[in-house]
């Protein structure tokens, strides 16, 4: 019998690694350009260029610290219950190994170097969710700083317990693609973040109107066709698992996103792109945690409470507790993610099934639904550790920058006024002569040393 060729090793299934490189590049262009994009819309124009940079700088900040440090942290060799050992991954031997997360005794039928790649995109955009609370008012410079911090000292630590063979994993909480470690981590993150960084402008919290809801949609268009990659990539394999994790994601998703927009027309009497838009975010965060270890019937009962339990967090009890408005989360990402999180987590312990999990080759058995009634509390403490965790070092880090580094961790007033001209030297729409139109939007010429006569006096905080 021949030898197997180095470029076809008898573990690796060519349509396995097609699909999973396909899978990660679809949620990449969740993040770039999706994300960019939404953001870019969502905001007023003084914002756009600032809003989608964020999410740009992220993207590649997170795969440098990724591959020289992160991936192992997350997912190598046990060094504490809720972290691997750190190190690089960037050694040609190493990439074209089959791939294999030893702490959880997985291993998968393509190489490496595909799996480090799958696993990097879903921590990118992990950040990337998060800086929808920071938009409109969080310096550059703090954020430059704070990516590679965070994603070591958190998003590791939340991808090594629940997806890493960490001890959360050995318990059998169940997060089939990111519920916890990716949208309950990052609301978190982002609500806490938001305080310590402080509020927009006055005038900014008071009018933040998207400049453009076309760009809106088409980024949320993006955002919810990448899903699929996101959920159909996590079975690690072309299986029939990956098959119903995108089908339960786009129900789920369609169901949320009807709901919201009937609540929307009953309460508001119109129904709200922008919360057509947010409904549709929350299904696809809710179904996350469950997508292939729940049946169809499921992703719809999930999808009822995606579109309706953020709805009313957003919509009434963050507007009557006084305690929410100390927090200024810019796009309201703890509704749309940390609550959307916490809903479709705690679901997936009533209705995951015992055939969905053991498709997925689950360590649970399968939820409330299957006997194992026991699940929905290690969901629940699964949720508490992430929360906890998040709460902590999001303040940490936050306060290492400010007072440690000493970079403050809010724009100045007339960066706050003025926005991206003021900033990056840029702004969104130049029509060819970029600094004519920053002189005749907002008073200021990058190219000037003095303040702009026109800019007037930079808005105190209220």
């Amino acid at each position: 019998m021949a030898a197997p060729s180095p470029t076809n090793p008898d573990w690796l299934n060519k349509g396995d690694n097609a699909w999973q490189l396909t899978a990660g590049s679809l949620v990449a262009l969740q993040s770039v350009p999706g994300l960019m994009i939404l953001y870019a819309g969502m905001v007023p124009t003084k914002w756009a260029v600032n809003s989608a940079f964020m999410a740009f700088y992220a993207f590649a900040a997170v795969l440098i610290c990724w591959v020289v440090w992160a991936y192992k942290a997350a997912f190598g060799e046990q060094m504490l219950p809720f972290v691997g050992v750190p190190g690089p991954v960037v050694a040609m031997d190493w990439e074209l190994r089959q791939a294999v997360i030893p702490a959880a005794n997985i291993t998968a039928n393509f190489p490496m170097s595909t799996m480090v790649y799958f696993q990097f995109v879903f921590a990118a955009i992990t950040l990337v969710l998060m800086a929808g609370a920071f938009l409109g008012r969080m310096s550059f410079r703090a954020w430059m700083i704070f990516v590679p911090l965070w994603l070591t000292l958190s998003y590791t630590v939340g991808a090594f317990s629940l997806w890493g063979g960490g001890f959360l994993f050995k318990k059998g909480v169940i997060d089939y693609s990111g519920g916890y470690v990716i949208h309950l981590s990052s609301g978190t993150a982002g609500f806490v973040g938001s305080y310590w960084i402080g509020p927009r402008l006055k005038s900014d919290r008071e009018r933040f109107t998207p400049h453009s809801t076309l760009l809106m949609l088409t980024g949320a268009g993006i955002l919810w066709i990448g899903w699929n990659g996101f959920n159909g990539g996590d079975p690690y394999a072309a299986s029939p698992d990956a098959g119903a994790a995108v089908l339960n994601t786009n129900i789920c998703t369609a169901m949320s996103l009807l709901v919201w927009t009937g609540l929307d027309m009953t309460f508001f009497k119109k129904p709200s792109t922008i919360g057509a838009v947010q409904g549709m975010i929350t299904g696809l965060v809710a179904i996350t945690p469950a997508a292939g270890v729940v049946a169809g019937w499921g992703a719809v009962i999930i999808g009822v409470f995606s579109g309706s339990v953020p709805w009313i967090t957003m919509n009434i009890v963050g507007k009557k507790l006084s305690f929410f408005q100390h927090f200024d989360d810019t796009l309201g990402v703890f509704h749309t993610h940390a609550v959307a999180g916490f809903v479709g987590g705690f679901l997936v312990g009533i209705f995951a099934t015992a055939e969905g999990c053991l498709a997925f080759a689950a360590v649970s058995p399968g939820g409330a639904i299957a006997g194992n009634g026991k699940q929905v509390g290690w969901q629940v403490a699964g949720a508490l550790f992430i929360i906890g965790w998040n709460i902590f070092w999001t303040s940490a880090i936050m306060l290492f920058i400010k007072h440690v580094l000493r970079i403050p961790l809010r724009m100045t007033e007339e960066e706050l006024l003025i926005g991206d001209d003021a900033i990056h030297g840029e702004a969104a729409y130049t029509f060819g002569e970029p600094n004519m139109h920053a002189i005749a939007i907002h008073g200021h010429d990058p190219n000037r040393k003095t303040k702009p006569a026109m800019a007037g006096q930079p808005e105190k905080q209220d």
